[in-house]
């Protein structure tokens, strides 16, 4: 086994998790990530009581729940991570395990590049970039990202939590990324109106070769457009349902080590970057529930907190890394 792979793998399990000796891991992984799967399994063999491997079927799209067998499962245990290709991050199986006190830690989409590159920052770098954001995004009545691209939409988000991820869970109940870097919420339903070119990456479709320009009105994609990739991404949206199409999220990268790569779980960390995303946000205090959430990246944003500009073209007004 790589051993950058097993200590990254370590680094995962007892610094970001806090796996205890006297505790039982659960792995759920599916065809695509055995290598990652398997580092962890062994890494949690020498770190705590008991570590269980299951894998499952590769989902079709992120937010799909899991097998009941392996819900089940995932409350029975003291710790669980996820590296599957498909996020299980917005699911029923996932909350019902956190309001049990399971920590859990999703990683969809993980690479093996991914995850020895990130899990190898220094976390204190990203607390401290994560705590400021944190505390700027929070009491405010909206936010609005403008981009040269054509990017210039409004999110009222007052009286919404404002959520730090920083790929740390070690407490009873605690659940995010990993690795992580981001602050979040769940814009008010039914509010956002502009127009979002995402111009990075898309979940469920990688890396863009044209951007695709989703026009926003009272809270929902009302028009999608921009070629193949556009295309793909309606048909997704359609499958699910009308409130796939609902604004979910906005997010802040704080991840100084995270690169574009496609892949979705570490772009929307990328320091430099903003996300919006679309479906399930019953995780972070929405209404919306729906077997769907799917992300898109914007980059080199203009980012005003109400009417204070935080970024200019992706970088900090106030705050060096």
């Amino acid at each position: 086994m790589d051993t950058e792979l097993k200590k990254a793998a370590t680094i995962a399990l007892k610094d970001c998790m806090g796996l205890k000796a006297d505790e039982t891991l659960l792995i759920v992984t599916d065809e695509t990530k055995r290598e990652i799967a398997g580092a962890l399994h062994e890494a949690g063999k020498e770190l705590c009581k008991e570590s269980l491997l299951v894998e499952i079927k590769s989902r079709e799209i992120n937010g799909q729940e899991p097998p009941k067998q392996i819900a089940n499962l995932m409350k029975m245990v003291d710790v669980v991570i996820c590296p599957t290709a498909k996020s299980l991050t917005h699911t029923d199986a996932r909350r019902e395990a956190s309001k049990l006190g399971v920590r859990v830690g999703t990683m969809p989409g993980i690479t093996v590049d991914c995850m020895v590159r990130c899990l190898n920052a220094d976390i204190e770098k990203i607390l401290n970039l994560t705590d400021y954001v944190t505390k700027k995004m929070s009491g405010r009545k909206q936010i609005r990202v403008v981009t040269e691209s054509g990017t210039d939409i409004t999110m009222p988000v007052e009286g919404r939590a404002v959520l730090p991820s920083k790929g740390v869970m070690r407490e009873k109940g605690e659940s995010g990324n990993l690795p992580s870097g981001e602050v979040y919420l769940a814009p008010v339903e039914g509010l956002s109106n502009g127009k979002v070119v995402i111009d990075g990456s898309m979940a469920g479709i990688g890396m863009l070769q044209t951007p695709i320009t989703v026009e926003v009105v009272n809270g929902y994609a009302e028009k999608i457009t921009g070629g193949e990739e556009a295309e793909k991404l309606t048909a997704m949206l359609d499958k699910v349902g009308r409130d796939a199409r609902a604004v979910a999220e906005f997010g802040f990268g704080t991840n100084y080590k995270a690169q574009l790569t496609g892949m979705i779980l570490e772009d929307e960390k990328v320091f430099g970057t903003i996300h919006i995303a679309f479906g399930n946000n019953i995780s972070m205090g929405g209404t919306i529930s729906v077997s769907s959430h799917l992300d898109g990246l914007v980059k080199e944003p203009d980012v005003y907190f109400d009417d204070e500009l935080i970024m200019k073209k992706g970088k900090m007004i106030e705050f060096e890394v």
